[in-house]
């Protein structure tokens, strides 16, 4: 039988418009260094067809090829992994008597702690060593080695090093084969790419924080900077109520989720989430009933929070014990079309303070307190114009007012209201779950499948549309909403452990409609992987009241 010639196969470069030939099995990287590809910053990985792939990736066809580095998203993540598995190196070579556990991401960085740690005053020197160890191993520039192998021998590997959670998420999912990274004498497994070596990771500190360390990250603006490290108390707070709700749940990662879902019994998971949200609601509510002189509530947070169902719910909670709350909607202040600001690129920027009539808002707030009666603003988004209906509003005896809006925090939206007037409440999607003890999973992942979903049901959007739209959404999150984070008196965590193998089968088929030739279709792909280590979670035992509801149907609040 005649050999197959293996024809040269083109590829087109996007980051020069260089289009050219390459022999049958050419990696990424050879391609990078033939055509010298210069971006303004080290080269991590490239977006293949709009896929990612590693520079070690081998080309059979042809191809477009994007380069990309820390300011891509994409390469963003790929670093943060990357230097995670250093860390983990680190502290299996300086102190394998103690567990490495990456809890979640703040203030720039993540937040790290070594399990098996009694003496919280030895940790500085700790973090010293720490810290020399990884720059030793950024020095030397070692390959990041990936090998697919067999499951059971995968099992085996993990064991060894004392990585059981990860063992048990493996054991969920059924694969004959799975992804092990090497590095110099340590394995392990991320969730996603890593850069080709070392040598790429020379950016990162890491300092104490808390009762653990902040392994902290280059600012994705400015990959020469860092964020300023500031301890976020309130926010550091429920991260850490949520640690011991997990652990009251009896699900601190992905794979002991799947275990209880596997076994049937997703619906006790449910049941005790759901009170427990219930019950921090009440504490929230008897918090403001004993503050007499607070007559607003501002809830505040960023896209698919649950803001709305949360207000709908603390309204309840705010009832049972004799106050009688009017909500309003900070969306009904919009200024009228033409005089919305724009952002750098001239769009209509919707996210910005300044979109609101901020004085109409005030006056109607202040009268509300001193017992006047107001005529209510409606904004028809059709037309970007105010109008009124004939809808009043005042406050009867025990009223108070529930403000729900992005901005709610912002000083400068209350500016006239005195602030023993005022309590606020920052609401957000804040991820309990792990993937183990080092693969975090990020919240905005969590709300942007939330977003992705009702987008779909309720507005007709694609899962390209929402990914389209996503970067600017969390752009605006980081300029407008995240800053005044520590203005709020209580937090409130909507996100539910249970929740992901729920949304799992809404998502997955919107995400497998994103076509080949779609810039989004690499976020889709890669959604896609990270939904398919949850086993599915039916709606059956989900109450009508459930935030979650919010995002899916069923719910018995009017949106």
């Amino acid at each position: 039988m005649a050999m197959i010639e293996k024809k040269d196969i083109t590829i087109f470069c996007e980051n020069n418009q260089i289009e050219k030939k390459y022999p049958f099995g050419t990696t990424l990287y050879d391609i990078y260094v033939d055509m010298q590809i210069y971006i303004g910053e080290d080269i991590l990985g490239a977006v293949v067809n709009n896929i990612l792939k590693e520079l070690d990736y081998m080309v059979y066809k042809p191809k477009v090829v994007n380069f990309i580095g820390y300011s891509n998203p994409a390469g963003r993540r790929m670093y943060e992994r990357s230097v995670s598995m250093i860390l983990f190196k680190a502290v299996y070579d300086l102190y394998p008597q103690y567990k490495l556990k990456i809890e979640h991401s703040v203030s720039g960085g993540l937040y790290c702690e070594l399990e098996g740690l009694k003496s919280k005053r030895s940790l500085p020197k700790i973090i010293v060593r720490l810290k020399e160890r990884m720059k030793e191993i950024v020095a030397r520039d070692i390959p990041f080695e990936r090998e697919e192998i067999r499951t059971e021998k995968a099992l085996k590997i993990f064991e060894e090093f004392g990585l059981e959670d990860k063992c048990t998420l493996i054991k969920t999912r059924n694969q004959f084969f799975s992804s092990v990274y090497k590095l110099d004498n340590i394995v392990n497994y991320f969730y996603g790419f890593l850069v080709p070596s070392t040598g790429h990771l020379s950016r990162f500190d890491l300092v104490k924080y808390y009762n653990g360390m902040l392994l902290v990250l280059p600012s994705q603006v400015n990959p020469e900077q860092f964020k300023h490290v500031v301890e976020k108390n309130k926010l550091f707070e429920i991260f850490q109520e949520f640690k011991d709700w997990v652990e009251i749940i009896g699900v601190p990662n992905v794979g002991r989720l799947n275990e209880i879902t596997l076994a049937g019994n997703a619906g006790s998971i449910i049941k005790v989430s759901e009170a427990l949200q219930e019950k921090k609601i009440a504490c929230i509510a008897e918090m403001i009933h004993k503050k007499k002189s607070v007559k607003v509530i501002f809830i505040s947070g960023p896209s698919s929070s649950g803001k709305t169902t949360f207000a709908k719910r603390l309204g309840i909670q705010l009832t049972v014990i004799g106050m009688k709350p009017q909500v309003i909607s900070m969306d009904n202040y919009f200024v009228d079309r033409e005089k919305t600001p724009r952002d750098e690129n001239g769009n209509y920027d919707f996210e910005s303070p300044e979109a609101l009539d901020i004085e109409l808002f005030n006056n109607n707030i202040l009268n509300l307190i001193a017992g006047k009666e107001i005529d209510l603003p409606n904004f028809s988004f059709t037309e970007g114009k105010r109008f009124y209906n004939g809808t009043t509003l005042k406050l009867n005896t025990n009223g108070i007012i529930i403000v729900e809006g992005i901005h709610g925090l912002n000083p400068a939206i209350s500016k006239l209201i005195p602030d023993n007037r005022k309590f606020k409440i920052y609401v957000s999607a804040l991820t309990p779950l792990s993937f183990d003890s080092i693969n975090r999973i990020p919240t905005t992942d969590n709300r942007l499948l939330r977003r992705m979903v009702r987008d779909s049901r309720y507005r007709g959007y694609s899962a390209v549309e929402t990914l389209k739209r996503w970067p600017s959404v969390r752009k605006g999150e980081e300029k407008y909403i995240f800053p005044y984070q520590e203005e709020a008196d209580v937090m409130y965590n909507t996100a539910l452990p249970y929740e992901l193998g729920v949304l799992k089968q809404w998502a997955e088929p919107l995400l497998r409609d994103v076509p080949p030739n779609a810039p989004e279709l690499s976020e889709a792909r890669r959604l896609l992987k990270f939904l398919a280590y949850f086993a599915r979670i039916g709606v059956r035992e989900i109450p009508p009241t459930s935030i979650l509801r919010e995002f899916l149907n069923g719910s018995s609040f009017r949106y």
